[in-house]
């Protein structure tokens, strides 16, 4: 069953143990021209290569393989803008299992068509967070199908947890770990991950201006929602959760905030010095070092490049 505590460091040693088999474990890279202009070493753990594009397979996959075939057989339901949706699809169609999932109108066209290759049945809603879970309550109501959650669920977060591990099982001397926060599941599980994995290591959290609840919530010691938000980050979206919000309060060093401009420029950097290709979610970790050199000179940091699933269409018209 799901973790109904805080995931201590033996959950999350058998959350990788479980996933170990399932997941990629994805590579750690550098490049001396991005080190040049941000005046510090920087470690990019590409999360873009996991299985279906982002690190969101490592929470889901969590999730499903802590269920039993019991609880399992009706499928599972989520809802979800996109890479959760993604992952928690695949994850389920690798254990032969149903699985819904609810997804706004909105969403970019790549995330439903990979949500549909998995097999899930997609339920669309307005964008609004009522809609959502408006909607996922009515699915599980009629399907009997059991709610993961994309970051309000421990055994969710524990597997997240696990991108942090092995970050520190490769890198045994990062300054920081820099995390996007959207619902704050990964920022979450890298700070539980730093704290049980490092003597040194801090965890910084990364989001947009133009969605700064979480940076609002943390500074105000409240969870506010994602009222409005306006940002190329359509994986950056959701508010905290009670969860999430919890485990940050205590161990998350701070979150920095950036403009939209500086994260485009920060993905194309990215796109042209290193040739692989980002979501604007994931460039938003580089895009705080770029903006923040004096804070981060001489250091060594690694940033999670969270996702690589980029509409192409939307942005060059293809």
């Amino acid at each position: 069953m799901f973790l109904e505590h805080e995931p201590t460091k033996q959950d999350i040693i058998d959350a990788h143990e479980r996933i170990r088999k399932q997941i990629h474990h994805t590579p750690i890279l550098s490049s001396t021209s991005v080190n040049q202009i941000a005046g510090c070493k920087i470690y990019f753990k590409c999360e873009n290569f996991q299985k279906v594009g982002a690190f969101k397979f490592r929470g889901a996959s969590n999730a499903i393989l802590s269920l039993g075939e019991k609880v399992l057989k009706d499928g599972v339901a989520t809802h979800s803008s996109g890479n959760h949706a993604s992952a928690l699809a695949l994850a389920s169609n690798m254990k032969n299992v149903p699985a819904y999932i609810v997804m706004p109108h909105t969403a970019p066209q790549i995330k439903k068509s990979a949500v549909e290759s998995y097999g899930a049945k997609i339920i669309f809603c307005e964008l609004t967070l009522q809609s959502r879970e408006e909607t996922l309550a009515k699915v599980v109501n009629e399907t009997s199908s059991v709610f993961v959650h994309p970051f309000d669920n421990y055994s969710v977060i524990a597997g997240q947890a696990t991108c942090a591990k092995e970050i520190l099982e490769e890198l045994t001397d990062l300054d920081y770990i820099i995390a996007p926060v959207g619902g704050g599941g990964l920022a979450s599980g890298s700070c539980l991950s730093a704290k049980y994995f490092s003597n040194k290591t801090r965890v910084l959290g990364a989001e947009p201006e133009g969605a700064d609840d979480a940076f609002r919530s943390l500074r105000d010691n409240t969870i506010y929602p994602s009222v409005n938000p306006k940002t190329i980050c359509d994986g950056l979206l959701t508010n905290l959760s009670d969860k999430t919000f919890n485990i940050l309060n205590k161990e998350l060093k701070e979150i920095i905030t950036v403009t939209d401009e500086k994260i485009i420029f920060a993905m194309r950097l990215i796109w042209e010095r290193m040739k692989i290709i980002v979501e604007p979610s994931s460039a938003v970790t580089l895009a705080v070092v770029l903006d923040n050199k004096e804070i981060f000179a001489g250091k060594k940091i690694c940033t999670i490049l969270t996702g690589g699933n980029v509409d192409l269409e939307k942005y060059f018209g293809m």
